[in-house]
């Protein structure tokens, strides 16, 4: 039976291991270009089978909080071709995670100040995080958002086509495509955010289109083994919300299923929160929502994610429950994870004080067991 520390082919992705580092947003990329600290900062967790980058805008309206890095001006593509070359130098291998926030941001991070778009006009119960008239950081209310037209979708569509295509000209192996957290594509989801009445609203199949849209244009720009998605099933996280999320996402794993992605991952439970969070009157099986993805002929590999541990990783590796285990926080405190985790190591104590903004300090001054 696989273990964690054995190697996995996901799509074009040849992992040595199947430990995963999650996509983690640290608001440390002003006018939203990488810096040179952050090539330091992934090369350090370059043994991971596989590096998913922090959440990263495709356009200037799809940012949706201060210092967060986008994919869609030269000097933010120059950023992270210094990224690539320290992971793939380091021996790593990283894909981009590609990012719209939807109703997930302020006027004041928008073009021109407009407001942030959405499915439907419905304003978010939920905070994003800006610079004041001072320059300081502070949490504030997201802007009401507008309904987007109808006309407006393809070229959405594009942008992400486009910013794949930007991913792979910066040197990053694939991308993952964000379609978890209550950002764009779920809001486009759920019912709770997406109320038309066109050809994107009302049932389940129309819910989806804008997904199936998205990830279409991406796999037909830089290939399926080179795609990843990220779905978040019944998290609430950004006010996401649906009474029905096992119907929902049962097809939309039958509409990635075609697609032959290099992986699925899986947030399971709330981000960041309880494993058993439940949306709807029963709980979520997440084992069904693998087997109709494989039933529908998917076969990419199953990524899962949400306060996994060794021991609990090693089992749903055994047992064929997941491909592959994503860790988040372990990875901002240890950089060399995949070694603690062999060697049943302990772990660096993390400092929640430095995880968001500031230099080097809780960034890349995490000591290693060397």
């Amino acid at each position: 039976m696989p273990t964690l520390f054995d190697p996995l082919t996901a799509g074009a992705l040849r992992m040595p291991n199947r430990i995963v580092m999650a996509p983690l947003t640290r608001n440390r990329s002003p006018n939203a270009v990488p810096l040179p600290r952050t090539a330091v900062y992934y090369a350090q967790r370059a043994t991971a089978g596989l590096l998913i980058s922090e959440a990263t805008a495709i356009t200037q309206q799809g940012q949706g909080y201060a210092d967060v890095p986008g994919l869609y001006a030269p000097e933010q593509l120059d950023g992270w071709r210094r990224v690539t070359d320290a992971v793939h130098a380091a021996d790593g291998r990283i894909v981009v995670q590609l990012w719209h926030v939807g109703r997930i941001s302020h006027t004041s991070l928008q073009p021109d100040g407009q407001a942030p778009v959405a499915p439907s006009a419905i304003r978010a119960d939920a905070k994003t995080f800006i610079h004041d008239a001072a320059g300081n950081g502070a949490f504030v209310d997201t802007s009401a958002p507008r309904a987007l037209d109808l006309g407006e979708l393809p070229g959405i569509v594009e942008d992400y086509r486009r910013a794949a295509r930007a991913a792979i000209d910066a040197g990053f192996d694939g991308v993952e495509v964000h379609a978890a957290n209550g950002y764009l594509i779920d809001q486009f989801l759920r019912s709770g955010s997406n109320t038309r009445t066109d050809a994107y609203g009302g049932s389940i199949e129309n819910r989806a289109r804008f997904l199936g849209e998205v990830m279409q244009a991406v796999v037909a720009e830089i290939g399926g083994g080179r795609t990843g998605i990220r779905i978040s099933p019944v998290t609430p996280a950004n006010d996401a919300h649906d009474p029905e999320p096992m119907p929902l996402f049962k097809h939309v794993a039958e509409v990635l299923a075609p697609l032959d992605l290099a992986f699925v991952h899986v947030i399971e439970g709330a981000t960041g929160g309880p494993r058993d969070y439940r949306q709807g009157d029963a709980p979520f099986d997440y084992a069904a929502l693998k087997a109709a993805y494989t039933d529908a002929g998917g076969k990419g590999a199953w990524i899962v994610n949400n306060a996994y541990d060794k021991a609990s990783a090693e089992a749903a590796i055994a047992s064929g429950y997941a491909d592959a285990v994503a860790f988040g926080r372990a990875f901002i405190a240890n950089p060399d994870l995949v070694r603690r985790l062999r060697e049943d190591a302990p772990l660096n104590e993390l400092d929640p004080a430095t995880l968001y903004g500031g230099g080097d300090a809780g960034y890349t001054d995490y000591p290693t067991l060397d």
